[in-house]
C-alpha cells in the first residue's frame, strides 16, 4: 500500500470514518450523553463559544444532565443557546446550573432516528465510491497493466474493509436507538 492513491484513499476513508462517528455521537438516543450537546455555540463574552468551553456538563442520570457555567453571569446565554439548538428538551434555570430531563423516547421517534442512522451510513459509503473513483483514476494513468490490477485489487479490499466498518457502526448505533 505505498503507491499515493492508495495512501490518499486510506486518509479519505479514515475522514470519512471519524465524521461519520461524529454525526452517530449527536443522536439521541433516549439517554442523556454530554456529545450531544457540548458542541452548541453559545454567546459569551462578545463571541460564540462552544458549551463546554463555558461550562461543565455532567449527566446525572439515564435521562438528565445539569450544565454548570463557570460564570453565572452566562447562564441566559447558556439556557437561550440551548433553546435554539431545538435537542428536543427544555432547559431548566435555577439560577446556578440549567437541568435537562430527556423524555423517554416514543417508538415513532426511534423508527426515525434508525431511518436518519441509515442515511448517515449511507453517505458514507457514497463518499468512500467517490473517493475510490478518484484513486481508480490515478492508478489508470500507470502503464504497468499488472501493476493496475494489483493496485485495483488493494483498493477494492481496502473499500470492502470500509463499508465493513460502516455497516457494523451502524448496526451499533441502531441498536443504541432501539433499545428502550
Amino acid at each position: 500500500m505505498h503507491h499515493p492513491a492508495l495512501l490518499s484513499f486510506d486518509q479519505l476513508t479514515k475522514k470519512t470514518l471519524d465524521h461519520l462517528h461524529q454525526e452517530f455521537s449527536k443522536l439521541q438516543t433516549g439517554r442523556a450523553n454530554a456529545t450531544l450537546i457540548e458542541h452548541i455555540p453559545v454567546e459569551a463574552y462578545g463571541q460564540k463559544m462552544e458549551l463546554k468551553a463555558v461550562s461543565s456538563i455532567s449527566v446525572q442520570d439515564a435521562r438528565s444532565m445539569v450544565i454548570q457555567p463557570w460564570d453565572r453571569s452566562v447562564l441566559g446565554a447558556v439556557e437561550k443557546a440551548l433553546i435554539q439548538a431545538n435537542i428536543g428538551v427544555n432547559p431548566v434555570n435555577d439560577g446556578v446550573v440549567i437541568r435537562l430531563n430527556f423524555p423517554q423516547m416514543t417508538e415513532e421517534r426511534r423508527v426515525q432516528m434508525k431511518k436518519i442512522v441509515s442515511q448517515l451510513s449511507e453517505q458514507a459509503k457514497i463518499k468512500i465510491r467517490q473517493d475510490r473513483q478518484a484513486a481508480n483514476d490515478q492508478i489508470k494513468t500507470l502503464a504497468d497493466e499488472d501493476e493496475k490490477e494489483r493496485l485495483q485489487k488493494d483498493l477494492q479490499k481496502m473499500v470492502d474493509d470500509s463499508n465493513h466498518k460502516i455497516e457494523e457502526s451502524a448496526k451499533k448505533k441502531e441498536g443504541e436507538v432501539m433499545t428502550i
